[in-house]
Formats: structure tokens, sequence, C-alpha cells
């Protein structure tokens, strides 16, 4: 059965759900039965093929005893959940976004990441994970939460029905010396190790080729069996995921435009190599 609404606050909804359920370890048939619904149709509502009321998550959420910020968050996607579009801007949005994001990339088919100033998060190694959370301030403990989500996030690429991932990365990305010349190093090693996986296509965008669309920002593209792509837009405090048809066609467009702008792969393989050195 398909998804009675694809959108990502929709999706993001269903995944919520179960996760605070799981969290608590309440068995889908018993909260089924003190909700008064069939466990089949709560089945339907956390795998998103079914969308529930407000009044119905309401209830969830009082059973389970979800209170505070997280409940008045998952009430208002239930809100949303028809709307193609979810912008998630606030303090309370960031784990839900983080939610979302392994939610999409652990059921999309194929994923198109353009990065021009960074490593993809996919392709990030552990000590250059680390080594912006350094930089950026982040406190030990949550540094080390955001590594383990992070690398949790990176098993999509190795499970036994990998998802294809086409990462498109600016060239400017290997010229930066995140936490120095050895830790840049092993990085680049890595891309090239991965880069040689059935399932991933790194490619190089240069520098220096003069304007286009995709300085503005890095994206990524998620595509899935059944149901339109989501585009994925990260900014400093706010992640916006879109899922309008016009919308996703654009950035659709731009990959493509950086497709053919880019180095092939055994190209971007010399050029990772001669980084590497």
């Amino acid at each position: 059965m398909k998804p009675t609404s694809s959108s990502p606050a929709a999706r993001t909804l269903a995944a919520s759900l179960r996760e605070e359920r799981e969290a608590r370890k309440v068995g889908l048939r018993r909260l089924a039965e003190q909700l008064g619904v069939l466990p089949q149709v709560l089945s339907l509502w956390e795998k998103g093929q079914r969308l529930p009321s407000v009044e119905d998550v309401s209830a969830i959420l009082a059973l389970l005893g979800v209170t505070g910020e997280k409940r008045d968050r998952i009430r208002t996607l239930a809100r949303h959940a028809r709307e193609p579009n979810w912008l998630a801007s606030s303090n309370a949005d960031i784990s839900h976004a983080l939610t979302a994001l392994l939610t999409f990339e652990g059921t999309a088919t194929a994923i198109t990441t353009w990065s021009p100033l960074l490593i993809p998060g996919l392709l990030q190694t552990p000590d250059y994970i680390r080594a912006i959370m350094e930089a950026s301030a982040v406190p030990v403990e949550e540094a080390d939460k955001r590594l383990r989500i992070r690398l949790k996030r990176q098993e999509v690429l190795a499970c036994p029905e990998p998802v294809r991932l086409s990462a498109l990365i600016g060239e400017r990305a290997l010229q930066e010396t995140i936490g120095g010349p050895d830790i840049m190093s092993d990085q680049v090693d890595h891309l090239l190790a991965m880069g040689q996986r059935k399932n991933i296509s790194v490619r190089i965008v240069p520098a220096g080729i003069g304007y286009h669309v995709g300085l503005t920002g890095p994206f990524e593209i998620y595509e899935f069996p059944d149901t339109p792509p989501i585009t994925f837009v990260e900014h400093i405090k706010s992640s916006a995921f879109l899922h309008e048809s016009e919308q996703t066609l654009a950035y659709r467009q731009v990959a493509k435009m950086l497709g053919e702008r880019a180095l092939s792969e055994a190209a971007s393989r010399e050029l990772l190599e001669e980084a590497a050195h």
C-alpha cells in the first residue's frame, strides 16, 4: 500500500510515533487496545500508509506520556502532514529533522548530494566529523551523540540492499584543512575507497569554472520506489524538506547541470589521489 501522503511531515510523523512507542517499550497491540483501534490501523499510521487525525495523535501521545515541546512538535507535524513542504526552524525541530533524515535515507533507493565546501555527511570519516564539531564549539557529550547518529546514517551505504549514492563534491571541499592535513588525507583516502563501491559514485566539480547556480548552497535529493522525491536543503539554524514537484524538479535540473560540469569518475579519482598526497 502506498502512503496516503508522501509529504516530509507525514513521513516524519509516522516515524516519530513509532519511535516514541518503541522508546517506551510499549507493544503495538497493547497501545492499539488502549486507543480502541485495530492493531492494523495503528500499524498503518506508523508506516505512513494512513494519516491519523490530530485527535488520534494527541491520544497516542497522552497514553505514551509524551509531553512538553516534543508533544507540541509532533502535534504540529500532524496538523501539517498533508502539506507538501516542511520547514524545521526551531530547537524543538532538531530531533524530528534527524528522524526525518534517518527515515528518508533508510527508505530511499537513490540519493543525490551536492556539497560545494564540505565532504558530504554520508561520506565523512569520524575524525572529520569530530573536527567539525570541535570547530563549532559543540559540547563533548552532544558531539558524541551527533557522531553516533552520523555514523548510524552511513549504514545505508553498506546494508544488504544499499542505497545508490551520487556524490557531487566541490573541489574547494578538498582544499579545506578540516582538522589538519592528516585528517584531510585520511578523509580523501576514504572518498577513494568509497568511490570503488558499485553503489557509490564520487565526482568532483572543479573550482574556477565561473558562476553556476550550485554555488548558492548544498542540497540532497532522496528518490523513493513508489512516491515522488524529497529535497533537503540545510542552513545554519533551519532545514527545509521540499516535496512540491516544481521545486524538486528545479533541484534535479541543478544536479543535472552539476553532473555535466563535474569530472568523470576516473578523472575525479586522479584528482583525489593528488589531493591525498
